[in-house]
Parts: C-alpha cells; sequence; structure tokens
C-alpha cells in the first residue's frame, strides 16, 4: 500500500510528491476536500507512535486559537487534526508499514529512499 493525506494547495506538498515520483500506484487523499476519519488517523497515530508526532504546531490556528499557552493532551490535539485539516503536518506517507510524516529534508529523503527499494 502506497498512501499519501496532503493538501493539493500546497506548494511544498506538490513539491514534495514530484520529488516521490507520486504516480497511479498511489492512493491520494487531499485533506482539504475529502478529511480524515478517526480509523484514518487512529492508524496514523499507531504507526507514528503518538499524535503528536502527527500534529503541527506551525499551523497559523495553533496560535490563533491559543494552544501555544497550554499543554495538548493526545487525545486533544487527535480531535484537533480530525476537527482541522491544517493540524497535520504533511505530507503523510505510508508504504506498507512504514509512516513518513512531514516536510524535513531528512524525513522527505528517508521516504524517498524507502520508495526507490534501497
Amino acid at each position: 500500500m502506497k498512501k499519501v493525506y496532503y493538501l493539493s494547495s500546497c506548494s511544498t506538498c506538490q513539491r514534495i510528491l514530484a520529488e516521490w515520483k507520486v504516480d497511479e500506484s498511489f492512493e491520494l487523499q487531499d485533506i482539504k476536500t475529502d478529511k480524515i476519519t478517526p480509523a484514518q488517523i487512529d492508524t496514523m497515530i499507531s504507526m507514528a507512535g503518538s499524535a503528536a508526532a502527527l500534529f503541527s504546531k506551525r499551523a497559523l490556528k495553533y496560535r490563533a486559537m491559543g494552544l501555544h499557552e497550554r499543554e495538548l493532551s493526545e487525545k486533544e490535539m487527535r480531535q484537533l487534526i480530525l476537527d482541522e485539516y491544517t493540524f497535520l503536518s504533511r505530507p503523510v506517507l505510508i508504504v506498507d508499514y512504514a509512516i513518513f510524516v512531514g516536510n524535513a529534508n531528512k524525513t522527505v529523503a528517508a521516504a524517498g529512499i524507502k520508495l526507490s527499494g534501497k
């Protein structure tokens, strides 16, 4: 299985998908138009080890909602991601039983290696 959760309006996501050579063998889910389901987020949390690993503190709404002023629980982070797509670090790539979250150079490179089969 090769699945990518991304935002079609995000130029960084588009650049990374091009770098990964995403083709028709991938299942793509634009999280803005096709919301993440509770089952999908639970699978991602299980694979990533925590909701915190998926949660983006760089989202504009993070500060706007005053979330930076308190400690969020795993349950709260999970619910925020479900309620508002902007809180998911993206892109999220799932390849077989591996998950790659976010756009850090190291993550993108590791995902590229996994996709190339090296």
